[in-house]
């Protein structure tokens, strides 16, 4: 798909990574990375072979494409109305402006995407469209796939992208948005593996004046895990929704990387993110929030809540809020607690056993995320999973 534009990105990236280098230790963003599980992914082979899939039933009205990186997720499918396939001369005007405007085009998981995505899906949304369901794959070695949206004008869409890994493997994913004036995409992102398998996704959106961008995270059992929502809001006057949950077992590191920036008056922001970490996990939470003088009467709320599991478990959470416009409403809040003793003393006193109690709180810290996913999620039961990735 597209490989005429793609190929002097792939040539732009390889140089890239050849001047960058891996990451250090040196560098803030990579600070509290574990760069031995990084430099192993960074020497993994592209992966050659198509895993088979086992997927069950997309829900009603849904519709489901999935990628793999190397087949066309549209040989052979009708796409529903309002959706249509970007021309090579569009995609190639698309094709990392939102990294551009969100500053992100040149970091290092970006130019390792550029280098290895073999295929884009470009796709445009105009009008009100059915929910669209992407299901991203891999098999052993790295797996790099991007995916370019423009949400026209006063167009809506509920997407959600699944991904799912076994084994020792990677995936690379890229996604740019572009949300026209009073568009709306309700987005979740559902990423689940078996404890082996890295992930690295970053999410690029710009959003135009009175649009709405809702962005729901769920990330568990990977190995090593990096989810790097990033967001402008060009004129102001939009409306953003990040909500996240990262749960870690075992030696398992999971950090995520937000950052909106106001670009003009009026935004607003309401962030929560959640971590919990059991076993020898280590999660990392770390968010920007940028608002310039030209960013007056913005209305901005991040809160950061994570839940130590076990006595070996880390969580690192850091709040950044850079404010110059002198009239703001923004606040910001961060805890880091274990379950608390009470709750369950309620719970076990009204005849609950002490195991089922604590599961009782953990589902209820996981559902304050969860429920925000688009409604097509239900179909891969999210909370069961997660809940039997705590039981593990």
């Amino acid at each position: 798909m597209a490989s005429a534009v793609l190929a002097p990105v792939q040539e732009r990236g390889r140089a890239a990574l050849e001047r960058l280098g891996l990451p250090t230790r040196r560098q803030e963003p990579w600070r509290l990375t574990d760069l031995k599980r990084l430099e192993a992914l960074a020497r993994l082979p592209l992966s050659a072979v198509v895993a088979p899939l086992a997927l069950p039933p997309a829900s009603a009205g849904v519709h489901r494409l999935v990628l793999d990186g190397q087949g066309d997720p549209l040989d052979g499918v009708a796409l529903p109305e309002g959706l249509s396939v970007l021309s090579a001369v569009e995609l190639e005007q698309a094709l990392g402006h939102t990294l551009d405007r969100c500053g992100c085009a040149g970091s290092w998981p970006v130019e390792l995407n550029h280098a290895s995505a073999r295929q884009v899906l470009a796709l445009r949304v105009r009008g009100a469209v059915a929910p669209l369901e992407l299901v991203l794959t891999g098999a052993a070695g790295l797996t790099a796939t991007r995916v370019v949206l423009l949400v026209e004008e006063k167009a809506s869409l509920d997407l959600l992208q699944v991904l799912q890994s076994d084994g020792a493997s990677a995936h690379s994913h890229v996604l740019e948005v572009h949300l026209g004036q009073e568009a709306q995409l309700r987005h979740g992102l559902l990423a689940t593996a078996d404890g082996q398998a890295s992930l690295l996704a970053h999410v690029a959106v710009e959003q135009e004046p009175r649009s709405r961008y809702a962005f729901t995270s769920v990330v568990q059992g990977w190995d090593l895990a990096r989810v790097e929502p990033r967001v402008v809001q060009v004129d102001g006057q939009a409306t953003t929704e990040l909500k996240g949950l990262a749960v870690s077992q075992a030696d398992q590191q999971l950090a995520t990387h937000t950052a909106v920036r106001f670009d003009g008056p009026e935004g607003e922001l309401d962030q929560l993110q959640k971590c919990l970490a059991g076993g020898r996990s280590h999660a990392i939470f770390n968010g920007a929030i940028q608002v310039p003088r030209d960013a007056q009467r913005t209305n901005a709320a991040q809160l950061s809540r994570n839940l130590l599991l076990s006595e070996r478990a880390r969580v690192d959470t850091k709040p950044e809020l850079e404010i110059v416009a002198d009239d703001v409403r923004c606040a910001h809040g961060a805890t880091v607690s274990q379950l608390q003793e009470d709750e369950l003393f309620y719970l076990q006193s009204r005849g609950i056993a002490a195991a089922d109690a604590a599961a009782l709180l953990l589902r209820g810290a996981c559902q304050e995320v969860i429920e925000h996913l688009p409604a097509s999620a239900e179909a891969w039961g999210p909370l069961e999973r997660v809940m039997a990735g705590l039981s593990r």
